[in-house]
């Protein structure tokens, strides 16, 4: 038989009693907890007593008061027919769970323990179609740190919102003019983000945190070219030229180029938007009329490659 804790002694204990010689007084103190007068046997000089010619108190009631006081030729003997028994409380490394399963009843999941300490979850038996119909409806858009869970072949598997949103996304205006000098390709900056979903565009440029395929589009408006002058929007992806286009102008009085196109971007990799042109002297990138120079993109979701 297994036992929890500290296991039992494999013996007999022996009777026990107390025996009480040579005292003048009316009391002696017993060598043993009780929990009350019916506890004991008093023999007094070879009579048994009554329990109710004597009495117990104090600490674990070890004081026991007789009926009489004693001389020294008195012999008191105490024989415990019952005793209060010490709480154990188990050594240490001496309890083990082989196996522990808690379960909420609500997520068809279970928390287990193999014994050696850690603890995880794991899936149970009665995750059904009911454990998703009976759940709390969400009334409002997915926020991208919701989760969902779906079947990957099989094995269940959590997936968050973000990963199915067009997200991460920008918008960013031009709202001054900036001088472009000409043949210079120059990164257009952008004083007015109108969407930056998680952060990620600063000081006119896109770093998109999340590898993927993403959609990239800007414009360039120039203030006024020579007739049969080039206006070019580019694309830069960490520097390098990425995409670009090119309008020739008939003199009119502002000319805006547009490019766009989607592109494989790391993590930490980054896109910005460039102005050149091949008038004769510098020109402005202005705001323009709407929807005037502006640079945006956002993720294209199930083309992670």
């Amino acid at each position: 038989m297994t036992y929890i804790g500290q296991q039992p002694s494999s013996t007999f204990d022996s009777g026990i009693q107390d025996r009480f010689t040579g005292l003048t007084t009316n009391t002696v103190t017993l060598t043993h907890d009780i929990s009350a007068e019916t506890d004991i046997l008093v023999v007094w000089n070879n009579i048994v007593q009554d329990s109710g010619t004597y009495s117990v108190g104090g600490t674990g009631n070890k004081t026991l008061t007789l009926g009489g006081t004693l001389v020294s030729a008195d012999i008191v003997t105490v024989y415990y027919t019952n005793k209060v028994m010490q709480s154990v409380n188990p050594t240490a490394g001496s309890v083990g769970i082989t196996e522990l399963n808690v379960s909420d009843g609500s997520n068809g999941q279970a928390l287990t323990t193999n014994g050696s300490g850690t603890l995880s979850f794991s899936t149970i038996a009665g995750f059904d179609v009911s454990s998703i119909t009976g759940a709390t409806a969400l009334a409002t858009q997915p926020a991208a740190t919701d989760e969902i869970v779906l079947s990957d072949g099989g094995t269940l598997k959590r997936l968050d919102i973000k990963h199915l949103s067009n997200t991460p996304a920008f918008h960013a205006v031009k709202s001054g003019a900036q001088s472009v000098n000409n043949t210079t390709s120059t990164l257009v900056t952008f004083e007015t983000e109108q969407l930056d979903s998680d952060g990620t565009f600063a000081s006119s440029r896109f770093t998109p945190g999340i590898a993927g395929r993403y959609f990239i589009y800007g414009a360039v408006v120039v203030d006024q070219l020579a007739d049969g002058k080039a206006n070019y929007a580019q694309i830069k992806k960490n520097g390098s030229l990425l995409l670009t286009s090119q309008i020739n102008t008939g003199g009119t009085s502002s000319v805006t180029s547009y490019v766009a196109g989607h592109v494989q971007l790391g993590d930490s990799d980054y896109v910005e938007l460039f102005s050149q042109h091949n008038h004769g002297s510098a020109q402005n990138v202005s705001s323009g009329t709407n929807p005037g120079s502006f640079f945006g993109g956002f993720r294209l979701t199930g083309m992670e490659s």
